[in-house]
C-alpha cells in the first residue's frame, strides 16, 4: 500500500515540476511583451490572454503537488497542538465532507466545459482575434482528475494514520530549511551563536 501512495506522491510531484517550468515562459514573455510594448511601440493584442493561460495553467496543474507535499494553507492556530490521530479524523471528515464532492463537481463540469470549448472552436473574445482557448479549459478536467488522485491516497494516509496513531511518510522534496537539523550538520550549538553575538556586539562597541 506505501508503494501505492509514493507512486502517486512521484507522478503528482512530477507534474508539479514540469509544469513549473511554465513561469519561465510566462517571465520571458512578460518581458518580450514589455519590451515589444515601449521600445517597440509593437504590443500584441494575443499577449494578455496568453499570460493568463500560461499562469492559470500553472497554477491548476500545481495542486496535486500542493497537496502531495502538505502544502496548502491551513488555519492550523490549534491543528498543529493535536495528536495526530485527532489530525487525521479531522482530515479525514474534511476530505469527505469538502474535498471530494467538490474537486468531483469540478473535474466532471471542467470535462464538459472542455468538450464544449472544443466543439465550437473557442477563442478568446477579450481581444480581436483572440487565442484559441479550448487547450487551456482542457487543463481543467485534467488538474482535477490529478488532485482527486492524489486526494484519495490523502483519504487513503488519514485512514493508517488512525488505525497506527503516526503519519505514514511521503515522497521526499526541496523542503523548507529546518534550523536544528541544519545545526547539527554544521555541527553549531546555540552557546556557539551567543558567543559569536557577543563577540560581534563587543567589535561594534568598541568602533
Amino acid at each position: 500500500m506505501q508503494k501505492i501512495l509514493l507512486f502517486v506522491d512521484k507522478v503528482s510531484t512530477w507534474v508539479g515540476h514540469a509544469f513549473s517550468f511554465l513561469i519561465v515562459a510566462l517571465t520571458l514573455l512578460i518581458s518580450w511583451e514589455v519590451f515589444s510594448r515601449y521600445a517597440l511601440d509593437a504590443p500584441h493584442a494575443w499577449a494578455f490572454d496568453a499570460m493568463i493561460m500560461l499562469y492559470g495553467t500553472m497554477f491548476m496543474m500545481a495542486g496535486a503537488y500542493t497537496l502531495a507535499k502538505n502544502g496548502h494553507v491551513r488555519g492550523d492556530v490549534l491543528y498543529g497542538f493535536f495528536e495526530p490521530h485527532t489530525q487525521a479524523t479531522i482530515d479525514l471528515v474534511l476530505y469527505i465532507v469538502f474535498f471530494v464532492p467538490g474537486v468531483f463537481a469540478l473535474t466532471y463540469a471542467g470535462y464538459f466545459y472542455a468538450a464544449e470549448s472544443w466543439a465550437i472552436n473557442e477563442h478568446s473574445n477579450i481581444t480581436a482575434d483572440g487565442p484559441p482557448i479550448y487547450p487551456f479549459k482542457t487543463v481543467i478536467p485534467v488538474a482535477g482528475a490529478i488532485l482527486l488522485l492524489q486526494g484519495m491516497v490523502e483519504i487513503v494516509r488519514c485512514a493508517i494514520c488512525i488505525r497506527q496513531g503516526y503519519w505514514p511518510s511521503r515522497e521526499e522534496d526541496v523542503e523548507e530549511v529546518d534550523v536544528d537539523k541544519l545545526k547539527e550538520m554544521v555541527h553549531v550549538k546555540d552557546e556557539d551563536i551567543q558567543k559569536l553575538d557577543e563577540l560581534v556586539v563587543k567589535q561594534e562597541t568598541h568602533r
